[in-house]
């Protein structure tokens, strides 16, 4: 009698979900196992906040617009799809960044890094510090360092070593647009751990930065543009080959919200019990996966993987796992609002030759940043015409995600005159919500994470992924599902 099948269940539908499906079927043929792969999402689509849509002739990211690929997991799953080929690199031709000072815009020094300069004579020449705070900065170099290794808020660490203003006017606007946290609880430890290496190998990051720049070349400036990648067709292009690679293996049941996780022995041994999920199928779409969508469904899995926000898979563990569900909501989140606009060239005073604005918190706005999404990639936006995407909320102003939807428009509208010089009215403006969507990276983050894994190890056959864990990038995000799903395989259940 051939062996029973495995029985995997997903819970989630984003990135991290859908690379957790594809790694389970690759493990599976690779140890030569029958598995039967279910995935549940609660939605009607698949991919999480990853999601491009075209508006007339522009093409428009709700979320991220690209990723970077010195984490190799998302040009390995482009690989796997047949996308390789298909990558494209950001625009040289614009490739810097701007931060405001003042209410004016000016270009983040050449070979500024984040939180440290690998060359001298732009950032003396920059106009966003004044002579006392560059003089502050170089003095880095004499600055003692902290070997203990222990964990510091990004504020903390960054005012220690390079003065109060060059992290108020620099460092915080450049990490603000990546993290939308509060730098004053950031973790550094989790977050940005090469410039805490930096400090102890070399007892200077401009010392270390130096002796990197002998070996490469960046020509950026903000965050390393050179290293990040998209597709003609945006991130739904990813997507859309994911998606549809899974589909030929797994059931997806899209509009399906589960509701609670019980497992049968969470203390079993090998070998014994399993996970039932208790679910409720909401819409008509369920019905073309043959199971009931007037009542209840009850399931029996071998395992299942968790590809939810900490929150909500804190809410489904709560009866099963109430400790591991206790470390799960521990995890704070951040809101934004994302406004795509599409705006005529001739309308708009500043000639957007960057890839985008940051906004200091000290400048007192009501924005975060303005992504000139069009000038980053080609096929964004028609001839003569540029794709804005300004961000708003965040940790640092999180009452601003409560306005309705024409006061935020307003609101975006108003800051863009008075920053960009955009007048008249856009081809389109539209407001995306990301509510929760940000996980924070507390001080002490790396420790709750290590907390978490051992909850989870008591929970066999229980395994979790997600942008909440080590990393909220795209790459992090698969290499989470796919932790998920080694973890899972390497039970004999």
């Amino acid at each position: 009698m051939p062996p029973t099948p495995k029985r995997v269940a997903i819970i989630g539908g984003g990135i991290s979900g859908l690379s957790a499906a594809l790694r389970v079927h690759e493990l599976a043929a690779k140890q030569q196992r029958d598995v039967q792969i279910t995935l549940f999402e609660s939605s009607d689509r698949l991919g999480g906040v990853l999601h491009t849509e075209r508006i007339g002739d522009y093409l428009v990211e709700h979320a991220a617009d690209m990723w970077i690929t010195n984490k190799p997991e998302g040009v390995w799953l482009c690989e796997k799809l047949g996308l390789a080929d298909r990558l494209i690199p950001t625009n040289a031709q614009f490739r810097k960044s701007l931060v405001l000072r003042n209410g004016r815009a000016h270009p983040v020094p050449e070979g500024f890094q984040l939180m440290v300069p690998e060359q001298a004579w732009p950032m003396l020449r920059s106009s966003i510090l004044s002579w006392r705070g560059k003089l502050r900065l170089m003095a880095e170099f004499c600055v003692p360092a902290r070997r203990d290794g222990a964990d510091e808020s990004l504020a903390d660490f960054v005012r220690r070593r390079c003065g109060r203003e060059a992290f108020e006017r620099l460092v915080q606007p450049l990490v603000g647009g990546i993290y939308t946290a509060d730098p004053e609880r950031l973790s550094l430890l989790a977050t940005l751990p090469r410039f805490i290496e930096m400090e102890q190998q070399h007892g200077s990051l401009i010392r270390g930065a130096l002796r990197q720049s002998r070996t490469k070349s960046s020509g950026t400036s903000g965050a390393r543009y050179g290293l990040f990648v998209s597709l003609p067709n945006g991130i739904e292009e990813l997507v859309s080959a994911l998606i549809s690679r899974v589909a030929q293996f797994a059931d997806i049941r899209c509009g399906f919200k589960v509701r609670v996780m019980r497992s049968a022995n969470i203390t079993r041994s090998v070998g014994e019990g399993g996970v039932t999920i208790q679910a409720e199928s909401p819409l008509a779409l369920a019905n073309a996966s043959g199971w009931s969508i007037d009542g209840e469904t009850l399931e029996h899995f071998d395992a299942v993987i968790l590809a939810v926000p900490s929150y909500v898979a804190a809410s489904l563990l709560k009866e099963g796992c109430p400790t591991l569900s206790a470390e799960l909501n521990r995890i704070e989140y951040a809101s934004t609002v994302v406004v795509a606009s599409g705006h005529k060239l001739d309308n708009i005073e500043h000639p957007l030759e960057a890839f985008g604005l940051v906004v200091p918190h000290i400048e007192q706005r009501q924005v975060l940043a303005v992504s000139f999404t069009s000038r980053k990639f080609p096929g964004r936006a028609p001839d003569g015409r540029v794709l804005l995407r300004t961000f708003v909320g965040g940790a640092l102003q999180p009452e601003l995600c409560k306005l309705d939807d024409k006061a935020v428009l307003d609101l975006v509208r108003r800051e863009l005159h008075d920053l960009l010089g955009v007048r008249g009215e856009p081809d389109f403006a539209i407001p995306f919500r990301h509510t929760r969507a940000m996980p924070q990276y507390h001080i002490g983050h790396l420790e709750l994470v290590s907390q978490i894994r051992a909850a989870t190890a008591k929970c066999s056959g229980l395994a979790l992924a997600g942008n909440y864990l080590t990393g909220v990038g795209i790459p992090d995000s698969i290499a989470s599902g796919e932790a998920a799903a080694a973890q899972v395989m390497s039970d004999p259940l």
